[in-house]
């Protein structure tokens, strides 16, 4: 069974600049993905890139952001 490997980081809203602390799962390796924040409920565009040692490398961006 794979065990899952919860990191938690700190991201700012790019819409509000609100810190949001959010869990991320590297057991699961680099992912691309939509969370809403907290405060404002605007979506908010996140990139995982988990490296050899299991490290997470996280960007937060505005929905549309290129």
């Amino acid at each position: 069974m794979l065990e899952r490997m919860l990191d938690f980081r700190t991201i700012h809203c790019p819409y509000c600049g609100q810190a949001l602390d959010i869990a991320v799962d590297v057991s699961a390796g680099d992912q691309d993905y939509i969370e809403d924040c907290q405060v404002c409920c605007r979506p908010i565009s996140i990139a995982l890139a988990v490296d050899d040692q299991g490290r997470a490398h996280l960007s937060a961006r505005a929905e549309n952001d290129a």
